[in-house]
């Protein structure tokens, strides 16, 4: 799908009657634009999907968003030249089960994979099988953070590659230029940056003013250190917009107008481990020239698992019965119709270096959110199993979060940044009793091991070296010598390594 195809075909169309007449060999460098050029041919009606995925930025950190003090120009450029999403979620606000909702079209506790470091289950279709029944090949290029190798077989995968100067690895540049430059087939390429996730550069001297502060993050203000982290969190944005140019200038010089190219970050930052807006809701931009009008904009809900039906849809597959996500390819094409009546969120502390027990779910439509916490302090007592080691970290952590009520109920419109609890206003209780029903019926459709009955509280744990029991010490959480390992695996659920 090469823009110089054109120019390219009379020089071909002579080299290759000079070499036929001459009997003399044609050059590599001939042999390669023709190989280019029926490559071209065999792609025309299926567009290659690149989808660019970056690593803990939260959605308010982007120019075209709203933030003028971040530099995001790669981002900002896409938005004008495609379409930006103002209503886009994942489910998980961690590394691995929100891309496994991507990669599978399926939330986390459906997929498996609803604990970080954790795996999919191994009779999960993933994009890999998927999009190769539909005669795409499928690469991975950068983080992978997903496992087993029998769900995710990559056509092609190239990992991180070090750079001198800055704090995290690259995305390989060369790798994808080589592809981009011999790929005979249409493909689906996921390039998964480790920007802007910390470690981050060290700025010297930040001022506060060079920051844009929020409702959940005014009262930093005049703390140094804050202000310091977040001064290295913008210049590692600024440092993964220097790969994307140069991802967007690598396709805008050898792959053609049908192409699809997607970028979004895996969650965000500040609501990391939550089921709030600032940790599940993420900067999502389309730009496919020949489809998306550019500089249009969607307030429509989508979802992490709309991407792959999406794809599939695209590539001219059936949806399959068996995934959550619904395609958004109508909105794509310039039609403002509702994709999903709600999304779903899944919180889980455990399995992380600061492990806490306490499990919520959300469920949201585009104006009310209504999150469940299954252990918040007002039920701790039927929570309690009666068994001192387990009850121990059950107490601990609905004490970690005494802050956070059984129920909790936002009025979005009113209140983007989620400051006000309405769920004991008198005139809500028809919307928050709808959507706690809504939200019961569809833990169980997942499968959830939590149900709207009090007093079944799970430990977590998952089996291997990236498994972090509770009664356990770890760099960020210290456990009393009476405690430890005094749980038994009959305490726990553990998520296999399927």
């Amino acid at each position: 799908m090469n823009k110089q195809n054109l120019l390219l075909f009379p020089i071909l169309c002579a080299s290759i009657l000079l070499a036929a007449c001459s009997g003399v060999k044609q050059t590599d460098t001939t042999s390669k634009a023709i190989s280019k050029t029926n490559a071209t041919q065999t792609k025309e009606n299926q567009p290659n999907l690149i989808f660019y995925l970056a690593d803990d930025q939260d959605v308010y950190d982007y120019g075209c968003y709203g933030n003028e003090k971040v530099n995001t120009a790669a981002v900002d450029r896409l938005a004008a030249e495609g379409m930006l999403f103002t209503n886009a979620f994942t489910a998980q606000a961690i590394c691995a089960p929100s891309r496994s909702q991507l990669f599978t079209g399926n939330y986390p506790v459906k997929n498996g994979c609803f604990a970080n470091h954790t795996a999919t289950r191994p009779n999960i279709e993933s994009v890999t099988s998927r999009m190769k029944k539909l005669g795409y090949e499928v690469v991975l290029a950068g983080k992978s953070h997903v496992k087993p190798a029998s769900v995710y077989q990559w056509d092609r995968e190239w990992k991180p590659v070090p750079k001198k100067g800055v704090p995290r690895d690259y995305i390989p540049l060369d790798s994808i230029e080589s592809y981009f430059q011999s790929t005979k087939k249409p493909f689906c390429m996921f390039i998964t940056s480790k920007y802007p996730h910390g470690k981050y550069f060290d700025v010297e001297n930040p001022k506060a003013e060079a920051i844009k502060f929020f409702p959940f993050n005014e009262d930093k203000k005049n703390d140094k250190a804050f202000v310091k982290k977040k001064a290295g969190y913008y210049r590692s944005i600024e440092e993964d917009n220097t790969q994307i140019e140069g991802v967007l200038k690598l396709v805008d010089e050898y792959l053609d107008d049908n192409t699809l190219f997607i970028y979004s970050a895996d969650h965000g930052v500040s609501g990391k481990f939550t089921v709030k807006d600032i940790g599940l809701k993420v900067p999502f931009v389309a730009r496919w020239p020949k489809v998306i009008k550019p500089g249009s904009t969607s307030n429509q809900l989508i979802h992490y698992t709309d991407v792959l039906p999406t794809f599939i849809k695209i590539a001219g597959g059936e949806l399959a019965g068996d995934m959550d996500g619904t395609s958004f390819l109508p909105i794509l094409e310039g039609k403002d119709v509702s994709v999903n009546k709600y999304v779903y969120g899944v919180r889980t502390n455990q399995n992380i270096l600061n492990s806490e027990v306490f499990p919520s779910r959300m469920i949201r439509n585009a104006r009310y959110k209504y999150i469940r916490n299954f252990n918040s302090i007002e039920v701790l007592d039927k929570n309690l199993t009666g068994k001192p080691n387990v009850d121990y970290f059950i107490k601990r952590g609905a004490t970690k979060f005494k802050n956070e009520p059984l129920e909790v109920l936002y009025d979005l419109k009113n209140d983007p940044f989620e400051q006000k609890n309405l769920a004991n206003n008198p005139e809500l209780q028809a919307v928050k009793e709808t959507l706690k029903k809504d939200l019961f019926s569809w833990m169980k459709a997942q499968g959830d091991f939590l149900n709207e009955n009090i007093g079944n509280m799970p430990l977590i744990t998952a089996k291997g070296k990236r498994g972090f029991k509770l009664d356990q010490d770890t760099p960020r959480r210290k456990i009393p010598d009476s405690i430890k390992n005094t749980l038994k695996d009959t305490d726990y659920i553990f998520i296999k390594h399927w």
